[in-house]
């Protein structure tokens, strides 16, 4: 008997290119089902389990959901309601999870959890997010530029914040997409260097001055700028980010043609104003509702590999 290889998605680098352009393609064939109403259930009798370490709404919802659409079913488990909360090794409780399920996605800090996990899961596991990297976010932000601006080559995206697990994420996905990615924040939170892959460096550009970063930019993207976790330096991060808001002003240095995006939550008022994410440049709300396809495509092609239309 064959054994078959299992493949992970803990973060972005974790694919290739041509595994991507199928990704992109495969979203939104899904879609496309989803707005007909037309039933595609080829993770029947399936299951997925969803662990949270980190309180969410749109993961939560977007793979509880997707799953379903697919014909599958989701559990929900919060880590302070089992033995993983309780302080049963990570070792075990994937070697017992994975035994009653066909894939896990988990939401938690440290990325050296899911790493643990990967490692002792007989399914694919998928990082929902951590501390280090939020791969699921921006495989449907590209998806949504995708959508509505076409591919990624060569073009320029602009992050304004902090370096956090969005913006090593979205380091990631230029080296494989191979488009320039703008830092842009105030010292004491930018990149740190030893992070940022060798291979990685020629599509990455720092910056402290916001204008000069989204200078020519077709994707501006922000967050937060107090991330779960680091909620103590809410006051000390407001000090630090004030200049850094992204308003009309700022996007009007754009390219003409820019799209806004925000991972969501948002503070209007503070990371973003109100008329650039409520405008005719944001595209937040496809964004949004773009994880679930997005995230309907990847579980998809782990469980099933490369189908046709």
């Amino acid at each position: 008997m064959t054994t078959k290889t299992i493949k992970h998605y803990l973060q972005f680098s974790d694919f290739s290119r041509d595994e991507y352009d199928y990704l992109l393609h495969r979203s939104a064939v899904l879609k496309g089902k989803f707005k007909r109403y037309e039933t595609w259930h080829p993770l029947h009798d399936r299951t997925l389990a969803m662990i949270f370490e980190k309180s969410s709404t749109r993961t939560r919802l977007s793979f509880e959901a997707g799953f379903h659409q697919l014909g599958g079913h989701a559990v929900f488990l919060n880590t302070r309601d089992t033995q993983l909360g309780r302080g049963e090794p990570v070792e075990d409780s994937a070697q017992v999870m994975s035994r009653m399920t066909d894939m896990i996605m988990i939401r938690t800090f440290g990325q050296e959890i899911i790493e643990r996990f990967a490692r002792h899961s007989r399914v694919p596991l998928i990082n929902g997010l951590t501390n280090e990297y939020h791969p699921c976010q921006v495989l449907a932000d590209v998806f949504t530029f995708y959508e509505h601006r076409g591919a990624m080559d060569g073009k320029i995206v602009t992050w304004i914040g902090d370096a956090n697990n969005m913006a090593y994420t979205w380091i990631q996905a230029a080296e494989i997409f191979g488009f320039q990615f703008h830092f842009c924040g105030p010292k004491g939170y930018q990149l740190d260097p030893a992070r940022v892959a060798a291979s990685s460096r020629p599509f990455v550009k720092e910056f402290e001055d916001p204008r000069a970063a989204v200078s020519g930019a077709h994707l501006v993207t922000t967050d937060v700028w107090t991330s779960m976790g680091y909620e103590a330096e809410n006051e000390a991060r407001l000090a630090a980010f004030k200049d850094y808001m992204v308003n009309a002003v700022l996007m009007a240095h754009a390219h003409p043609q820019a799209v806004f995006m925000h991972c969501l939550p948002a503070h209007r008022g503070e990371e973003v104003s109100a008329d650039v994410i409520d405008g005719p440049q944001s595209v937040v709300w496809d964004e949004a509702e773009n994880r679930m396809h997005a995230q309907k495509a990847l579980m998809e092609y782990l469980l099933c590999g490369r189908l046709d239309d």
